[in-house]
């Protein structure tokens, strides 16, 4: 079972997506948040502890990753998806972009 956690910047449009997205997929537990403080679901030292591969939408969120939440990377797989915030929630260029660039990560872990 792999955990898979999905960050953007809110955790209002791309993270989430990701997470239903992926959430019947079998051999993985999904789960998303936002790096901002006012984000639907602030990520937090527990979450990032948590997953096994972290899904950044945009290299600024690996960067602001990095610092905010040092100590608690612990050899998690940090993969930049280079998805722009121009998507709307469950938009189907979004989920058709998410569900080209996953997969290739996931290895044993398949979909549902």
């Amino acid at each position: 079972m792999k955990r898979l956690l999905f960050v953007c910047s809110r955790n209002k449009l791309r993270s989430p997506t990701a997470e239903q997205v992926f959430s019947t997929w079998e051999n993985v537990e999904v789960a998303s948040a936002g790096l901002a403080a006012d984000a639907e679901t602030p990520l937090t030292a527990d979450l990032v502890e948590w997953a096994d591969i972290i899904f950044v939408m945009e290299k600024a969120h690996r960067t602001k990753l990095s610092a905010m939440f040092k100590r608690s990377l612990n050899g998690q797989r940090v993969v930049c998806l280079d998805v722009p915030d121009r998507y709307e929630f469950m938009e189907p260029a979004l989920v058709s972009l998410l569900t080209e660039r996953v997969p290739k990560f996931l290895g044993a872990a398949g979909a549902a």
